[in-house]
């Protein structure tokens, strides 16, 4: 089986007061995993680490180029910047030095690195440079946020000003929702967007205007979570020929919406759209959908027949799809974010399309979640990177991130993690009220052209 590894350190000398950069570097190579997924819950908010969300990485093998860093026990030695004392929330240490014995190295390698040989999952954090001291004094706030992340598995109210629940680990393993009414919708859900894939495939499902041929095509319509989870498992994971190209509308720059549509050209009466948004109301949304229905008015084609919605019951885009009598129609849920969407028919329903095993993608993001419920710290490759990122920050934000994926087929991985992270940490205050300014700024682009820069 191809692995996977992620590799974080702390590598650049200060870009400004207090201040400096966080790599994540990701090469990768082998062939498909079967949609396993990289899956990291981001752990934030004061030392309670308790904001979940899931990296989906389904492809295989990654390694990483060498860094500098450090790696020590106390006296720690580091390529680090110190923070001033009124912004950290880290216990303060002498400026650290770069570390060099090749023994220390190697033994802080061995002892910090995590390694799932079934899963294929590596992880390197030996050259982050935070001491025994710091991990021990971070322990009972772990097991905090551990106690949390139960609760809000089994349905706990996450988001107290809309009284909502945060169950996107249920898509992956339904049996685990809180009640039979979720696990049956989950996995009615999925039975729809299968077969409905299956259906378009299979051409037992035909655009109007084309009775005896097939969709050739898809268009999907949305922004944010609900485009750019698609499309990181579309680069990444779709075959060579898919069974139908996708394309996305995901800006409201209208020469880019007319160039998608003018690429289409006469297979527009052989195109599926998919019109994804939560809400049902996004403006960016809605105004690539109007540009959608010109062009299809425009060619004199029946739009209603070949558009699909992706949306929370009863919303406007709901509605609308109903009244028109939209081709099919696909739920969002309430207690699912756009950033966590891709499991839910937000992801699933363009993946089946490409001939992805969408099967296969729940069932690694399920085998990724149960190895960030353990409660060891040194098992839990999320707690590790939870750990490295509040140590190389100070617990505000202080540094920033770069993410640089190596494989071309990966590179979305980095304006993927950018939206997943920073969304979810870039929090003022607590749930307690206390003002923390969490948050990390994340940047990356194709590795080998960021490192020759």
């Amino acid at each position: 089986m191809a692995s996977l590894s992620l590799r974080l350190a702390a590598t650049m000398p200060s870009v400004g007061p207090g201040k400096t950069m966080s790599v994540m570097s990701t090469t990768e190579s082998g062939g498909c995993s079967g949609g396993r997924e990289a899956g990291v819950r981001h752990l934030v908010q004061n030392g309670h680490f308790s904001v979940p969300a899931a990296v989906q990485v389904t492809r295989s093998a990654m390694s990483s180029i060498p860094v500098s860093g450090s790696s020590s026990t106390s006296p720690l030695r580091a390529v680090s910047s110190k923070i001033s004392a009124e912004m950290s929330t880290a216990p303060s240490t002498e400026e650290p030095e770069l570390e060099t014995d090749p023994i220390v190295l190697w033994n802080r390698y061995v002892n910090w690195l995590y390694q799932d040989k079934d899963l294929g999952l590596y992880l390197d954090v030996s050259r982050i440079g935070f001491s025994d001291e710091f991990y021990e004094a971070m322990l009972p706030r772990f097991e905090d946020a551990f106690k949390h992340m139960k609760e809000l598995e089994g349905g706990s109210i996450a988001n107290p000003d809309e009284g909502r629940m945060v169950g996107h680990y249920w898509l992956r393993k339904p049996e685990i929702a809180p009640t039979p009414y979720l696990q049956k919708l989950i996995l009615d859900t999925f039975d729809r967007v299968q077969k409905f894939a299956d259906d378009v495939i299979s051409a037992k499902i035909k655009p109007p205007p084309t009775p005896v041929g097939r969709f050739t095509q898809v268009l999907s319509v949305g922004i944010g979570g609900s485009a750019l989870g698609p499309q990181f498992v579309a680069e990444a994971l779709a075959p060579d020929n898919p069974p139908l190209k996708l394309r996305f509308i995901d800006n409201t720059d209208p020469a880019g919406i007319d160039h998608q549509i003018a690429q289409l050209g006469p297979e527009l009466s052989s195109t599926l759209v998919l019109v994804i948004s939560k809400s049902g109301g996004t403006p960016e949304t809605r105004n690539g959908l109007l540009e959608v229905q010109k062009a299809f008015r425009d060619a004199g084609l029946d739009f209603s027949k070949q558009g699909v919605a992706i949306t929370q019951e009863g919303s406007l885009l709901d509605n609308t799809a109903k009244i028109e009598g939209w081709l099919a129609r696909f739920p969002m849920f309430d207690w699912v974010g756009g950033r966590t969407s891709e499991m839910s028919a937000v992801g699933l329903l363009p993946a089946a399309l490409q001939g992805i095993d969408i099967r296969g993608m729940l069932d690694g993001a399920a085998i990724m979640d149960e190895s960030t419920r353990n409660t060891t710290v040194k098992q839990n490759p999320a707690a590790l990177l939870a750990l490295c990122w509040y140590w190389a920050t100070g617990g505000v934000g202080a540094k920033d991130m770069v993410v640089l994926p190596y494989k071309d087929s990966l590179l979305l991985f980095s304006r993927y993690l950018q939206q997943l992270v920073m969304e979810s940490l870039g929090k003022e205050f607590d749930l307690d009220g206390n003002k923390v300014n969490q948050g990390i700024s994340v940047y990356g682009n194709k590795g080998s052209t960021d490192q020759h820069a």
